[in-house]
């Protein structure tokens, strides 16, 4: 992720992750089963685009994710193809999720 996302803390607000930069929002909506996320869908506003956004949330969210000893289900295309280009993060997907043959 960009240095200047680095320290912008992740928020996790009713059903999403998300950070805030300079009052614009990019965020994942997910839900929670016990020990598994399901990441659903990635977003960024318009504002946001192209500034990197939209990986540091995803990064932070897997980061999250990790440190609290979950299972992701990768259902979010969005993170699904960041999973793809950075196969070290596969390590925290459920094995028992329908596409992780193919991360």
């Amino acid at each position: 992720m960009k240095p200047e996302f680095e320290s912008i803390p992740l928020v996790k607000a009713g059903k999403r992750f998300e950070i805030e930069i300079n009052g614009h929002f990019a965020f994942i909506d997910y839900r929670e089963m016990g020990h598994q996320i399901a990441l659903i869908h990635t977003e960024a506003e318009p504002e946001l685009a192209g500034t990197g956004a939209a990986v540091a949330v995803v990064e932070k969210t897997l980061a999250y994710i990790e440190e609290n000893n979950k299972k992701l289900l990768p259902f979010c295309p969005y993170v699904f193809a960041y999973i793809k280009k950075h196969p070290e993060w596969k390590r925290i997907v459920d094995e028992r999720f329908e596409g992780y043959d193919k991360l």
